[in-house]
């Protein structure tokens, strides 16, 4: 087997053996700790993929997260979240904590099965961990030994109920505690904002619009160092607006700005902007001002 090449684990049984993990006592859900985590010497891989979901709640994750152009605090540890076929490094030992697996299998027929892909934290990277008060750690904890002691308990008609119910639960609190850290962790927030804006300050300055196009979110989060998903979340929490709906506004204030100060055309304007098509830049304008760009600048006139 090369080693270059991600080693996928279907199943969970898979991944269990593969880690030195029991046998879970479900084929479709289990949650294990991490501490007994020994990687089997005969699997030689140095990155992996996993066809199911993973809840994993690390209680010694140092070190410090890189968030725009510096580096902060990573904290004690961090709940951390990742769907089906995305790639994870060769873990390191001597971490501890507990690890939720979920084959969405496990979900058919549950409302959850489709609400779960509506949770964005499942797209943010290791580097965006939850980071939980002593309080929201009891919580999670919690939780997890409902569901520990589900699946070790005779399974009958109500278990899966009861698992799903608490899986749920779970992400609902989750949501909840994101929200109370975009808020808290004000100073990183800070930062990321003030990048964004000199960002987005220097695309449209230096004409890269002109060259590239229109902005997209996934460039934005790739030159801020974060995931797409959390600078959406951390935005619309923070200001009401998501990231594309950040690029819209900016959009529109450079396009107000180069109507009402320069004789640039309307198609110059288009075009310096990144639309590909002036009818394209008249029609957005015209969604967000409830007027065509012409009859703005005919306003200043």
């Amino acid at each position: 087997m090369d080693k270059s090449i991600p080693r996928r684990f279907k199943s969970i049984s898979e991944f269990n053996r593969a880690f030195g993990q029991p046998k879970p006592l479900h084929p479709l859900i289990s949650l294990i700790d991490i501490k007994n985590t020994n990687i089997l010497p005969d699997e030689l891989f140095s990155s992996f993929i996993l066809d199911f979901y993973k809840i994993a709640y690390k209680t010694n994750v140092h070190g410090k997260a890189k968030y725009g152009q510096n580096y902060y605090d990573f904290g004690e540890g961090g709940l951390i979240f990742s769907a089906p076929n995305q790639v994870f490094e060769r873990p390191e030992t001597g971490k501890s904590g507990n690890a939720l697996l979920i084959h969405p299998d496990f979900l058919l027929t549950y409302p959850l099965a489709k609400k779960i892909k509506q949770y964005g934290f499942f797209s943010y990277a290791a580097n965006e961990a939850l980071h939980l008060s002593d309080s929201e750690k009891e919580t999670i904890l919690t939780i997890f030994k409902i569901i520990d002691d589900e699946l070790k308990s005779r399974i009958d008609d109500f278990s899966q109920d009861v698992i799903i119910s608490q899986i749920e639960l779970l992400l609902n609190y989750s949501n909840r505690f994101y929200k109370r850290q975009f808020i808290t962790r004000k100073a990183v927030n800070s930062d990321v904002l003030q990048n964004l804006e000199k960002l987005l300050d220097d695309y449209f300055n230096n004409e890269k619009s002109l060259l590239q196009g229109i902005p997209t979110v996934q460039f934005l989060a790739e030159n801020l160092n974060i995931s797409a998903s959390y600078l959406s979340d951390m935005l619309r929490s923070l200001t009401g607006q998501n990231a594309q709906q950040h690029i819209h506004n900016r959009l529109m204030e450079k396009a107000k700005e180069l109507l009402s100060a320069t004789n640039l055309t309307v198609a110059e304007v288009a075009y310096q902007l990144g639309f590909e098509y002036p009818q394209s830049f008249s029609k957005f304008f015209k969604t967000k001002a409830k007027f065509s760009p012409l009859e703005f600048r005919q306003s200043f006139n």
